[in-house]
C-alpha cells in the first residue's frame, strides 16, 4: 500500500535507529533528499523502477519526490542512520562562483555507493556529529549543521567520481525481467495494462510473472499499478484544476469510484480531501501539521 509521506517537521532531520522493520513499510515519497547509511544489517529499496540491494556499510541516496519502499526480506534487525534535508536549506550556500553543486551526488546514475573501512568510519563520525548538534539547538547549530552537510555532500561526490561505481541493482535475470515490466507500467500506467498483456508483451507466463513481480517489488502486479496510478493523481491534485473524474481517466482508472476507493485505501484521504489538506498546507501549514499528525 502507498504512504504519501511530506517531510514538514524541519527543513533538516537526522535519526539513529536499530529495528526490524520500518515505521514507514509502504511505499512513499517526500519533499526532501535522503540519505541512508546502514551500520548493519542487508536491505533491499525499491526505487522508481529499480531494485537496489543495500549491504552494512552502504549509503543509499534517494532524490526527492522519487517513490521507494525499504524491504527486509529476512526481518531480521538492522541500524541505520536516516538524514533528510529539503534543497531551501542549502539555499544560502550555492550563491558565489563554485564548480560544485550540492546536489550533483543527486543527479540520475549509481545511488547506492559501498563504502571501504576507513571511509564508513569517517562517515559515522559526520553522522555522529549531525545527531550531537540536532540536540544542542545552540544559536549556531544551524549553520554548524550545514556546514558539515556540505562536507559530507562534497565526500560524496568525491567518492562518486574517484571509483565512477556503477548502480548497485540486482542484476541476476529474474530482477532484469521484472526492472522492464516495471519501467513498462511506470510509462504505461494511463492505459489499460492486464497481468495477461504484460505477460505475452515480455514472453513470460502468468504465473511466473506474478511470482517474480512480488518477490522482486514486494508488491502484487495489481497493487503496483494502482500505486503508481494513485502516485500520479496526487501530482495532479496538487498541480492542477481537474476533476476528479478527469484525473481518474488520466492516470488509467476506469471509474472515478473505483478510484476514489483506490485511491482513500491507499492514501488515507478521498481525493477532494487530499486535494484540501495540500491547500491547507500552502496557506496555513501550522494547522496543516495539526491536521496531519492526529490521523
Amino acid at each position: 500500500m502507498l504512504e504519501i509521506h511530506f517531510f514538514r517537521s524541519t527543513p533538516f532531520y537526522i535519526s539513529k535507529e536499530s529495528k526490524s522493520s520500518t515505521s514507514i513499510p509502504t511505499v512513499h515519497y517526500h519533499d526532501a533528499y535522503e540519505i541512508l547509511y546502514l551500520i548493519s544489517g542487508e536491505l533491499y529499496y525499491v526505487i522508481e523502477n529499480q531494485s537496489y540491494q543495500v549491504v552494512s556499510g552502504s549509503l543509499l541516496l534517494i532524490r526527492m519526490n522519487d517513490a521507494h519502499k525499504l524491504i527486509n526480506p529476512n526481518g531480521s534487525t538492522f541500524e541505520r542512520v536516516t538524514l533528510l534535508f529539503q534543497e531551501e536549506y542549502l539555499c544560502d550556500l550555492l550563491g558565489g562562483e563554485t564548480a560544485f553543486h550540492p546536489l550533483a551526488s543527486f543527479l540520475p546514475g549509481s545511488c547506492v555507493i559501498r563504502l571501504r573501512g576507513p571511509e564508513q568510519g569517517f562517515v559515522e563520525g559526520i553522522f555522529e556529529k549531525m545527531i550531537v548538534e540536532q540536540a544542542n539547538r545552540l544559536p549556531e547549530t544551524n549553520l554548524y549543521l550545514k556546514i558539515i552537510l556540505t562536507e559530507l555532500l562534497i565526500f560524496i561526490q568525491r567518492k562518486k567520481n574517484s571509483c565512477g561505481q556503477q548502480n548497485q541493482r540486482s542484476s541476476d535475470r529474474v530482477h532484469q525481467q521484472i526492472s522492464q515490466v516495471v519501467h513498462y507500467i511506470n510509462h504505461h500506467y494511463d492505459q489499460r495494462l492486464t497481468l495477461e498483456d504484460i505477460s505475452k508483451r515480455f514472453y513470460l507466463s502468468t504465473s511466473h510473472l506474478s511470482r517474480t513481480f512480488k518477490e522482486s517489488t514486494g508488491f502484487t502486479f495489481i497493487e503496483y499499478i494502482n500505486n503508481v496510478r494513485v502516485k500520479h493523481a496526487c501530482y495532479f491534485l496538487k498541480d492542477s484544476k481537474l476533476s476528479v473524474t478527469e484525473i481518474a481517466e488520466r492516470v488509467g482508472f476506469e471509474s472515478s469510484t473505483h478510484f476514489g476507493r483506490m485511491f482513500k485505501s491507499i492514501v488515507g484521504l478521498a481525493p477532494l480531501k487530499f486535494r484540501k489538506s495540500r491547500e491547507m498546507a500552502i496557506h496555513n501549514p501550522d494547522q496543516y501539521e495539526s491536521e496531519i499528525s492526529s490521523r
